[in-house]
């Protein structure tokens, strides 16, 4: 339960703080945007994590939810008993932290339990493996006893002997055939690619970058990745594009600002964020930043139309998240793995 309620309260105590010191941008770094807005938060990595020891405590996703939420009751209650009212502004504070813990929470549950029962389904195909062997290795064994009985003593095969040998046969060829269909099946539900490190591939991805950041006059800021996550795709080229939207970022961040990388889970997908202070894009230049025509904004002036395009055949997206007067997020988006131990 350390990843619980403690830590949240005081994740939202650091964060009314900041908004009473009238720096509500660092608030959000803790307890993550209003309205449900994806973003690498404090609140969200610890409910997640959260979410998953509940998992683990055979809680229903009824109790996770009222885990928090019963919170929210309790604060309330105890400000009546004690007369304490608090304003308006702080009641929304609270609520914007319960709202993300619950919904991060809630996401991660049910993240790990689907995950349980993907495991729970490749235990039950090997078990199926297993059968599929032994079947196999028993009409092998009789196929051979018969074909050898034929043989020692010159048996017509059109006899019991013949019989049994067909029979077997035929069974290798049922058998086989099965398991080709499964094969196949197998083959459209999976990924050849092999998962790698998240936070490998982050490290990767940033060198050069800090050098370029360091020119430019302004920060690069990674934040820490979760050890377990995985993604899947053609790692080249995900660098490579990773590596374009950071050279992007740093191009045409404002001096003296920063510009972030995070990287995190939210669900059944991998995020990862680029953000800068560029000051947001000009208008209507989001809309068509990934559009494929010759000499439009994506390929004018930022080149990641190919880069979009390459994510996608890895089950992926690419996308941009506009704030105007502050700058904008790039967001990757991939399916999400664990890594094996």
């Amino acid at each position: 339960m350390k990843n619980g309620i403690p830590i949240f309260l005081d994740q939202l105590i650091r964060t009314l703080e900041l908004e009473q010191a009238d720096e509500p941008e660092e608030g959000e770094k803790i307890s993550g945007p209003a309205g449900g807005a994806v973003a690498f938060s404090e609140v969200r990595t610890n409910a997640e994590l959260h979410g998953k020891d509940l998992l683990a405590m055979d809680f229903t996703v009824d109790q996770v939810v009222h885990d928090y939420g019963d919170l929210c009751q309790a604060v309330t209650d105890l400000a009546i008993a004690r007369d304490a009212p608090f304003e308006i502004e702080e009641y929304r504070t609270l609520n914007r932290c319960l709202d993300n813990a619950i919904a991060n929470a809630v996401s991660e549950f049910s993240y790990q339990r689907d995950f349980v029962v993907l495991k729970n389904h490749e235990a039950l195909a090997s078990q199926r493996m297993g059968n599929f062997s032994q079947e196999l290795r028993n009409l092998l064994s009789t196929a051979s006893l018969a074909f050898s009985a034929a043989k020692t003593g010159n048996l017509n095969l059109n006899g019991a002997t013949g019989t049994i040998l067909e029979r077997s046969l035929s069974g290798l060829t049922k058998v086989l055939d099965n398991s080709l269909d499964d094969v196949g099946q197998h083959g459209q539900e999976n990924l050849s690619l092999a998962a790698f490190s998240l936070g490998d591939f982050i490290d990767e991805a940033v060198i050069g970058a800090e050098l370029s950041a360091a020119i430019k006059g302004c920060s690069l800021i990674v934040l820490p990745v979760d050890a377990k996550l995985a993604i899947v795709g053609h790692r080249q080229a995900l660098l490579d594009t990773v590596a374009k939207l950071l050279q992007n970022a740093i191009r045409f961040a404002l001096s003296g600002t920063e510009v972030t990388l995070s990287a995190y889970s939210a669900a059944d997908r991998v995020l990862i964020d680029v953000k800068d202070n560029c000051g947001g894009l000009k208008p209507n230049v989001a809309a068509t930043l990934f559009q494929v025509n010759r000499g439009g904004a994506g390929e004018a002036r930022y080149g990641l139309t190919l880069a979009r395009q390459a994510i996608i055949k890895d089950a992926g997206d690419l996308s941009v998240t506009d704030m105007p007067g502050v700058g904008c997020v790039f967001t990757i988006s991939l399916p999400r793995y664990e890594v094996l131990t």
